[in-house]
């Protein structure tokens, strides 16, 4: 990796890091950001559904299972617009569950730059078994 790609790598995670702000999941706050010829064409953070309460998890602290990721919530908006993510990259404070390793194979985003290991790692293993790049990049 060249000196100014990994300066750019570190820029667009800790940016992602700030938009994860935005969520208001109390156990966990994780952002994305898609950028395609150095320009961010997609963001996104971990949330409800549109028209949802802005509420994460229940009483006993448990995530509601409509909850959706910051890479599902970047890419769903990815296809509401007029941007095409073919060959892009997916910048995420948390490597990406299974789940959301199936969206990112499908549409089209050839590298992952993610900030911590999540407590599963099937999603990278998929994600490399479709010849995604995938980096770790600790800042």
């Amino acid at each position: 990796m060249t000196n100014k790609q990994e300066l750019l790598d570190r820029r667009y995670l800790r940016m992602a890091r700030i938009w994860a702000e935005n969520s208001y999941c109390k156990r966990r706050q994780v952002g994305a950001l898609v950028v395609k010829d150095k320009m961010i064409i997609s963001d996104g953070y971990n949330g409800t559904p549109s028209g949802f309460d802005n509420v994460c998890e229940d009483d006993n602290n448990v995530t509601y299972p409509y909850v959706l990721h910051a890479e599902a919530n970047a890419i769903t908006k990815l296809a509401r617009s007029s941007n095409n993510s073919e060959g892009s990259t997916l910048y995420v404070t948390s490597s990406p569950c299974i789940e959301c390793a199936k969206l990112i194979i499908q549409s089209g985003i050839k590298r992952v730059v993610y900030g911590e290991q999540y407590r599963l790692a099937d999603g990278l293993d998929l994600l490399r078994r479709a010849g995604i790049e995938v980096v770790l990049l600790q800042v």
